[in-house]
């Protein structure tokens, strides 16, 4: 009997590859987000033609590629930085160029242009279905201008199940709030068709969330801010009259990285129980700083779930920093601090028995010590 086991072509594999990575037009736009974001831009513009269908472009001005990352990037298992399997679990950027360039490659045709500050010409890369057409040198300015034309051109099962044009555009307008919001420093544009959709200028966290979702938010918001021994959790909560029907303007993320988590999803409505009904969800815009350590992103392969390694604490941690921010503006009426002694120090920094340790040298916010994290869950479970 002949051997019937055999190794697929390098097309073929990419193409595999490419249904785990690029799931529709908003797939590739998160990725070509974030590789801009890792080479250090502070203007990023993205170009949509047909939902993305027809064309995705980001251009940036970030660091750029030398002629031989360039062609390295679409290579698969390219990357600047790995180097042994513990990387893994402590990187803490985005996307890297060649994470998925191979995969979107594969199944579409994609123009690259690159030049670093110190070449005179850039490079130029052309790619069809994995296959490299040409390359040369041509006229640009500094940074990377990476075109994604004719997805799923070669794959028409999966082009066939591609949503209507209104449809994919929000999920692309999805995919890139999601990078603005967790990265206000930066000026993004984002044009659809010829027109512009979004023009968000450099700012703080707080005008970012006003220039996406509108001036109203700019009176219903509230700040979080706590300083744990395991987080660090920072940005904004929504007022109660703010909630909503639905999950919309729900964010969180983890290392400026946006995730989906149901288990810290509950902990932030459960910050809310006493104050809005249960048919609605509150609003929220949280990022949470942890070790990388301890926590793994590479469990799904577009990384929006992460597994935690003190899960229950973390959870404790987001609930009561939401309900001490609700708290100190008033906001929570109906949640009777004064029946808990663990709150009372909890929301009042100046009392003598308050578990606030000294204000951060940098930040100035406070630091709550590990007594009195103690004192909050002893209050809470009593």
């Amino acid at each position: 009997m002949s051997d019937i086991i055999h190794l697929l072509p390098d097309h073929i594999a990419n193409q595999i590859a490419a249904g785990e990575v690029v799931q529709r037009p908003a797939s590739v736009v998160k990725e070509l987000l974030e590789n801009a974001l890792d080479a250090g831009s502070t203007s990023v513009r993205l170009i949509v033609k047909d939902a993305g269908k027809t064309s995705i472009q980001v251009i940036d001005d970030g660091i750029g590629m030398t002629e031989t990352d360039a062609r390295m990037a679409f290579e698969r298992h390219a990357t600047s930085k790995i180097r042994k399997a513990e990387d893994l679990f402590s990187i803490k950027t985005m996307g890297f160029r060649g994470e998925a360039l191979a995969s979107i490659a594969a199944i579409a045709h994609v123009e690259l242009i690159t030049r670093q500050a110190s070449e005179e010409l850039a490079t130029r890369l052309v790619m069809e279905g994995s296959v490299s057409v040409l390359q040369e040198k041509t006229q640009a300015f500094e940074g990377t201008s990476i075109t994604v034309k004719n997805l799923f051109y070669n794959v028409p099962a999966r082009r066939k199940f591609l949503k209507s044009d209104a449809v994919e555009l929000k999920h692309i307008t999805e995919e890139f709030n999601r990078v603005a919001l967790a990265n206000p420093q930066i000026h993004f544009s984002l044009f659809h068709n010829g027109n512009e959709i979004f023009h968000l200028p450099k700012g703080t966290l707080k005008q970012r969330v006003v220039s996406v979702f509108g001036k109203p938010y700019a009176e219903k918001l509230v700040a979080v801010q706590e300083n744990a021994e395991i987080v660090s959790i920072s940005g904004f909560v929504g007022k109660a009259d703010a909630a909503k029907k639905s999950q919309t303007e729900q964010y969180i993320f983890v290392n400026q990285r946006f995730i989906k988590s149901h288990y810290l999803n509950h902990a932030i409505r459960a910050a809310y129980e006493e104050i809005i009904s249960s048919d609605l969800y509150p609003v929220y815009f949280l990022f949470l700083e942890i070790d990388p350590s301890t926590i793994d992103v590479n469990v799904h392969p577009t990384k929006t779930e992460i597994k935690f390694e003190e899960e229950r604490l973390l959870y404790n941690y987001l609930k009561v920093a939401i309900k001490h921010s609700l708290g100190q503006y008033t906001l929570g009426a109906m949640i009777d601090f004064s029946q808990n002694p663990a709150f009372s120090s909890f929301i009042n920094p100046s009392s003598k028995s308050s578990f606030y340790g000294k204000p951060d040298s940098i930040s100035g916010h406070r630091q709550t010590n590990a007594e009195g994290w103690q004192q909050i869950y002893k209050g809470l479970t009593d």
